[in-house]
């Protein structure tokens, strides 16, 4: 995918903290442009650990995390693809519902609405998120107006609340690969 730029956007959920090494390396070495835009939470905990540093060595673009003012230039190439990984039950509800209330929803809710992009979204959820009333109509909406989604017991079993499931990886590599045939 020379020269394909994907826009992964990252979100306050476990597996955040293997943005850099689970994501953004592997599509980096599969040919992509990255360009990494956080939930104000995520860019925290991210800026924190100094994650968000070494993410931009890695990638050569600055993380956002905040809206740009109306007069600064656009940090990031046009996007061909994104990728919201990890998405909270909070950012899922989200975007499903059209909300956007920080850059990285704003972003995404432009490609699902009006731009005609490519989205994958990996819901980084639990049981409990998934019984939830409203739950299974987030899914279908985001299903329904083209998203797909990295979403099941084959890629992500789900565990109770603070249970964990020794030995669960993360589906990066699902993740990428789902990006590869969107934008093949």
């Amino acid at each position: 995918m020379q020269g394909k730029v994907l826009g992964v956007v990252g979100s306050s959920a476990g597996g955040i903290e293997e943005l850099r090494t689970g994501l953004v390396a592997p599509a980096l070495e599969r040919g992509w442009t990255v360009a990494v835009t956080l939930t104000p939470t995520a860019g925290q905990w991210l800026r924190t650990s100094g994650e968000t540093t070494q993410l931009e060595r890695l990638t050569g673009l600055p993380i956002r995390s905040e809206p740009r003012l109306p007069n600064d230039s656009r940090p990031h190439p046009p996007v061909d693809c994104y990728v919201v990984a990890p998405a909270s039950a909070n950012t899922v509800a989200k975007l499903a519902l059209g909300i956007s209330d920080n850059q990285a929803l704003t972003q995404v809710n432009e490609a699902i609405g009006t731009l005609n992009l490519p989205v994958v979204v990996w819901p980084r959820v639990n049981a409990a998120h998934a019984r939830h009333p409203a739950w299974e109509r987030h899914i279908k909406a985001l299903h329904d107006s083209g998203v797909r989604l990295i979403y099941g017991t084959e890629v992500w079993p789900l565990a109770e609340p603070r249970a964990g499931m020794p030995g669960r990886q993360y589906p990066w590599e699902a993740v990428l690969d789902e990006a590869g045939r969107a934008l093949s």
